[in-house]
């Protein structure tokens, strides 16, 4: 890869010359090499590990967990960094960022994401990996594991991967008590409670199921939603009846993705050029309601952040140079 680097590079410039966009090639085949350097060097190093802890026997032991999180933090913060420039993105923070309460040792957390456009699960997991320094957990659907450094990785960290189709549902939420449970310290359990990005046709599916299940009510507060879909309740509340006491839960809501749904959307869309717009609710564990309060609780947040990003749209559509940005 690194020897025909150039051959590759001169090729690509001279074909975005006849392709619209801003030198669209050439910014793709830029990060794609920088992502397999990364995941090259990840698999070395992580290879690496494997020997050092007996050849897979100690890599379950608390020293080369730390290990791994700490590698994928790195890979984080190279890939992130490089979409940002490669790509033009600005990640602009609304409000100072809330922290959990108390003076003793780091409590567990939860966070719950609203999911929409190319790459926010990534941009997540790095604020928390690099910024807050927690160790994120989640559950992921299992083609993901197609790609080597995410399969090694995160089979290698708190991390469940689960079947895409439904009825791979018990597992999801085995593996959200699972998750939970577990969780100590710095801990960061991360949640989708869309399920998958929003577009009209899910919301109508989405809605649909609601009063399928007998739940009217539900329903007609997800015929509300303009920018997500309505929060699959029972996985959260799965989560929060798992996770141990004093459990803080943020909220995140961003602007800016939405419109890159498709591969056609990210091709048309390359240099994707603009501001994500990113802001956070936080509830503390004494102000989590009880569980039979939690479903409403939940749609009721639900609806302020799709409200707040109704409100961000139109501030988030042109590029932004914003010293303070992340």
């Amino acid at each position: 890869m690194i020897l025909t680097l150039p051959v590759v590079v001169v090729v690509a410039a001279f074909i975005s010359r006849y392709v619209p966009g801003k030198w669209r090639i050439l910014r793709i085949v830029w990060f794609l090499f920088l992502y397999l350097l990364v995941e090259a060097a990840s698999l070395t190093m992580m290879f690496s590990l494997w020997i050092l802890s007996g050849f897979g026997l100690k890599l379950g032991s608390n020293g080369f967990v730390d290990a791994h999180y700490a590698l994928l933090a790195w890979m984080l913060r190279r890939v992130v960094a490089s979409a940002k420039f490669t790509f033009r993105l600005s990640i602009i923070r609304e409000g100072d960022p809330p922290r959990t309460v108390g003076t003793g040792p780091s409590r567990p957390i939860m966070v719950l994401s609203r999911h929409a456009g190319p790459g926010d699960s990534m941009l997540l997991m790095d604020a928390l990996s690099n910024q807050n320094r927690r160790r994120p957990r989640i559950v992921m659907k299992e083609f993901l594991q197609w790609d080597p450094m995410v399969d090694v990785m995160l089979n290698r960290i708190p991390s469940a991967f689960v079947p895409a189709a439904s009825p791979g549902r018990e597992a999801v939420i085995g593996a959200i008590t699972e998750m939970a449970s577990t969780m100590a310290g710095r801990d960061a359990f991360v949640i989708f409670p869309e399920g998958a990005n929003y577009t009209e046709r899910r919301a109508r599916r989405s809605i649909e199921k609601l009063r399928e299940m007998g739940r009217p009510e539900l329903a007609e507060r997800a015929l509300e939603l303009k920018n997500t879909l309505p929060p699959r309740s029972r996985g959260a509340m799965t989560a929060f009846a798992a996770a141990p006491p004093g459990t803080d839960v943020f909220f995140v809501g961003h602007a800016g993705l939405e419109t890159f749904v498709t591969p056609g959307d990210i091709w048309r869309g390359i240099p994707i050029d603009t501001r994500v717009a990113v802001r956070l609710w936080y509830y503390p564990a004494d102000r989590i309601p009880p569980p039979d309060q939690q479903e409403t609780w939940l749609f009721d947040v639900w609806a302020e952040i799709d409200e707040w990003i109704s409100a961000r749209l139109l501030d988030t559509e042109e590029p932004f140079d914003d010293p303070d940005a992340y």
